[in-house]
């Protein structure tokens, strides 16, 4: 492997770690399902509770702003995801926010039902699709997932919209999202891309690419805390031309005048429903300070090479020989994961985890490594294929305590 002191040594995003509450003794690669805590979303949470609510109470959601942490959230996201002011608001789930803009963009697209899809594509956003076309039935919406390489062909002039999700859950294998979009479009198709494992650690251009629209999740490489709300992105082209179906108070134009009817607000403030969980939505604002100063493109150089670093291990460890490497080699192709296929892969995941080697589990036999380049360091993986190598040599991963299944893997 290669010489990690001097790569950590010159590593210029090294110093970041320093702002994350890492465990002593833990290597954790498993911030592609939750980011780690950062110091100032900690102080920024004690903040809310024992001063803003503690001491100010209702007081706060005008003193300290409450009411607007939803759109000075998503305009802290903006950046990250390359979109210009005024696109991007924090708010509720993935899942909720898919139906808001799954409903919206087959409004834009009148006369055309399909909501196209990938058949591997996230769970929930599949289940989105298909609630959708229960809800209005097949004449207003049909929901369609074919294989990957068939996207393509599957692209007639009854899909209203393609969703999809830029790098996949299972196997990090990742989207041209600028490619596609172009393809769609010259279509009449709308694209709905899915960031969850995207936002916060690949470069990313909305805007120059003509995204129509995106979600994306606050607590994986956002680092929000464990249920953080997610964002919204809508181009500012399709704002005054859409409603969504959630329309709740705080989307109103004048949420307290507390009129009978409701006008909503303008731009992508509209995509608001309920009242947001405060002390949530303040530590991924706070979380989201991390990456004040950083060159998105360094980070995904470093990426890359965590996650190349790791591959190589893997393939040079004998004992690895029956852990399949599902992610893509070409760096074009790949997300910050690496996911390794083995038929003990639950008993492996969780030896490693009993070893101080964070890792996930999806079913039915892979082992996910997540690669944060903001706090992972070239020694965490060396350390991962020590154990990983350690652990398969010895069938330590066979031993009866680690065959017990948990509710979340």
């Amino acid at each position: 492997m290669a010489d990690i002191e001097v790569l950590d040594r010159n590593d210029p995003l090294a110093p970041l770690r320093a702002l994350f509450e890492l465990p002593q003794g833990k290597v954790y690669l498993d911030g592609n399902s939750l980011g780690p805590l950062p110091t100032a979303a900690r102080s920024r949470v004690e903040a809310v509770v024992q001063q803003q609510w503690g001491r100010d109470l209702i007081a706060s959601w005008n003193s300290h702003d409450w009411i607007g942490l939803p759109v000075a959230t998503g305009e802290k996201i903006a950046p990250l995801l390359g979109a210009a002011p005024g696109q991007v608001v924090c708010c509720d789930s993935i899942s909720v926010n898919l139906f808001k803009l799954l409903a919206t963009a087959l409004q834009l697209r009148p006369g055309r039902p399909v909501i196209l899809s990938q058949q591997d594509n996230f769970p929930t956003d599949l289940y989105m699709t298909q609630g959708m076309a229960a809800l209005l039935g097949e004449k207003r919406c049909v929901a369609r997932a074919v294989p990957a390489d068939a996207l393509m062909d599957a692209m007639d002039d009854q899909v209203a919209v393609l969703m999809l999700t830029q790098v996949n859950f299972r196997d990090g294998s990742l989207h041209d999202i600028e490619a596609i979009t172009r393809a769609a479009h010259e279509r009449g198709i709308l694209v709905l891309w899915d960031l969850a494992h995207s936002a916060g650690v690949l470069p990313l251009e909305l805007d120059s690419w003509q995204v129509d629209m995106a979600v994306g999740c606050g607590y994986k490489f956002l680092n929000g805390g464990p249920g953080a709300p997610a964002f919204i992105y809508l181009a500012a082209r399709h704002q005054d031309r859409v409603s969504q179906p959630l329309c709740g108070w705080l989307g109103h134009a004048e949420p307290f005048a507390f009129e009978p009817g409701y006008r909503p607000a303008q731009g992508v403030a509209s995509f608001l429903s309920g009242t947001p969980g405060i002390i949530g939505m303040a530590a991924l604002n706070a979380a989201l300070d991390v990456f004040d100063g950083v060159d998105m493109k360094q980070l995904r150089a470093k990426s890359l090479a965590l996650t190349e670093l790791f591959m190589t291990g893997v393939r040079a460890e004998p004992a690895c020989a029956d852990c399949v490497v599902l992610t893509p080699e070409e760096d074009r192709r790949r997300g910050s994961q690496v996911s390794l296929a083995h038929p003990q892969a639950w008993g492996i995941a969780r030896a490693l985890i009993e070893a101080g080697v964070v890792v996930d589990f999806r079913a039915p036999d892979v082992v996910r490594f997540g690669f944060a380049p903001l706090y992972n360091s070239y020694r965490d993986v060396a350390e991962a294929v020590a154990q990983l190598a350690r652990i398969l040599a010895a069938d330590e991963h066979l031993q009866p305590r680690f065959s017990a299944r948990t509710r979340v893997t």
